[in-house]
């Protein structure tokens, strides 16, 4: 076998679905796991591969590697190296191990879950050693890697075009063949397109889950029922994977006892840490990134499955009834749900565009929409809308003031504000749809409270306040004591 165009290390199952996906792509890739055992089984059993995972040639363009020096000796200059390991500490060890092996000009790829602070930190520590860096988001989960994902690159921009082919060929492609995989910015520009993606994705789920919990505990409706109701919505401005996926997850019984499989499965949620890192930045940069952030919260308040427990036989609250017109209710859901996302989004992108002013990145929003629109878990039909609204408006300063999201949201209001005034009069949790509904009441607002909060502060903290007769950044302090006048 001559020399690879690529090598990868790491063959979990993204790492082996991405090797699979590179090598039906026509390119050479080698590949190193830590256990050689595992190097030995994905080799060899290539042939018994069906046919839709493993194409004609392509396992002839795999070759496995015991030691890393002898996959970096066999690979094109300048090398390229993938490394697909667990998140923190793991990468950092293969790239040090890397780092005696390649020569200055060659070329490492993380395309793992990385929290974008370390791959900030390896960006820097990478150009100062001479070696290129790339740094990129990958979504889609084992199906996506293997049949194309939505790929995010970032780092050094001069190691793009000798990964451009490659990394394109193997994405997910919408339109007229138009790759979701591009350029993004610097350093850890990629893995933080990659980590608002995964909030976004939080956020979507939270809203989906909370407009599921509505109609089958104040309308009753049966799996079936919500089968057809989800059918609907993914025919309408709604259509997307997670609402395809929801779908489907109503027909699914389960083998043991031939009940319907998702009422047998416990209300505890895990996470993998992104979304929580999008709410701590978040928190970091000053931005209010709250329905994202509420949809951590409500995933950590159902691991505390068995307090719930023990507080449900002693808390009261409203008794769950409904009277009104079902079709009507389940019209003001799929509306709430609707606006709900837009908001989701909205927010994501101003997170972003904080990040791009923090760290000097030079994002450019409609493309990365673009990114998203196939491969990804939030893969849905108005991501052409939000391209569509910063092509026509580069810098808009947020999604919710362009004409279409506002017509949305005006549409959608009513419906809105209906389903969260019935959910908390029924005593049904919805902290995403809530959180996106203050959200949009106080962004639309010119004045807030905060007044008084800034005359609080002073009071007992002496830290000062602005005035509205007076300019930007002038600050004042009163002695509320000595001025008070008390009757």
């Amino acid at each position: 076998m001559s020399q690879h165009d690529i090598g990868l290390v790491g063959l979990a199952v993204m790492g082996q679905n991405l090797v699979l996906n590179i090598a039906n792509h026509g390119f050479s890739i080698g590949v190193f796991n830590r256990t050689a055992a595992t190097t030995d089984e994905f080799v060899g059993g290539l042939k018994d591969e069906p046919e839709d995972k493993v194409w004609e040639g392509t396992a002839d363009r795999i070759g496995g590697y015991h030691e890393l020096k002898d996959l970096v000796a066999n690979l094109k200059r300048p090398r390229r190296v993938m490394i697909m390991v667990k998140a923190g500490g793991p990468v950092d060890a293969v790239i040090e191990e890397l780092k005696t092996l390649l020569e200055p000009g060659d070329i490492i790829i993380d395309g793992g879950n990385s929290d974008f602070v370390d791959t900030n930190r390896r960006s820097k520590e990478l150009r100062g050693a001479d070696f290129l860096f790339i740094g990129t988001g990958v979504s889609g989960g084992e199906e996506g890697a293997l049949k194309g994902p939505s790929i995010m690159p970032g780092g050094h921009k001069e190691a793009w075009p000798h990964v451009k082919d490659i990394l394109q060929s193997i994405s997910a492609k919408v339109d007229d063949d138009v790759p979701c995989c591009d350029w993004v910015g610097e350093d850890g520009a990629g893995h933080y397109v990659k980590m608002v993606h995964n909030g976004i994705e939080y956020g979507d789920m939270q809203l989906i889950c909370e407009a599921y919990f509505m109609l089958k505990h104040m309308l009753g409706l049966s799996n079936d029922e919500l089968y057809q109701v989800f059918k609907e919505w993914n025919s309408s401005e709604l259509d997307s994977y997670l609402i395809e996926i929801t779908r489907d997850i109503f027909t699914v019984k389960d083998k043991e006892t031939g009940n319907d499989l998702v009422d047998m499965i416990l209300d505890t949620a895990k996470q993998k840490g992104t979304g929580k890192w999008m709410g701590q930045h978040a928190l970091d940069l000053g931005v209010p990134t709250t329905l994202i952030t509420e949809a951590v919260y409500a995933r950590c308040l159902s691991g505390q499955k068995d307090a719930r427990v023990r507080a449900s036989e002693v808390l009261d609250g409203p008794e769950v009834k409904f009277d009104g017109d079902k079709q009507q209710f389940i019209d003001d859901v799929k509306a709430a749900l609707y606006a709900s996302k837009l908001v989701s989004y909205a927010q994501g992108y101003v997170q972003l565009d904080a990040a791009a002013e923090e760290f000097g990145w030079n994002l450019e929003n409609g493309p990365i929409a673009l990114l998203w629109r196939g491969g990804c878990i939030i893969r849905s039909a108005f991501l052409g809308d939000i391209k569509a609204a910063f092509d026509k408006n580069p810098s808009l300063e947020n999604l919710l003031l362009d004409d279409f999201f506002k017509q949305a949201i005006d549409k959608a209001q009513p419906s809105w504000r209906r389903v969260v005034s019935a959910a908390v009069n029924n005593g049904i949790p919805v902290p995403g749809f809530s959180a996106a509904l203050t959200y949009y009441d106080g962004y639309r607002r010119d004045r807030l409270p905060a007044n008084l909060l800034q005359a609080q502060r002073d009071y007992f903290g002496a830290h000062t306040y602005e005035r509205t007769d007076k300019e930007r950044g002038e600050t004042f302090h009163t002695d509320w004591i000595r001025e008070r006048n008390l009757t």
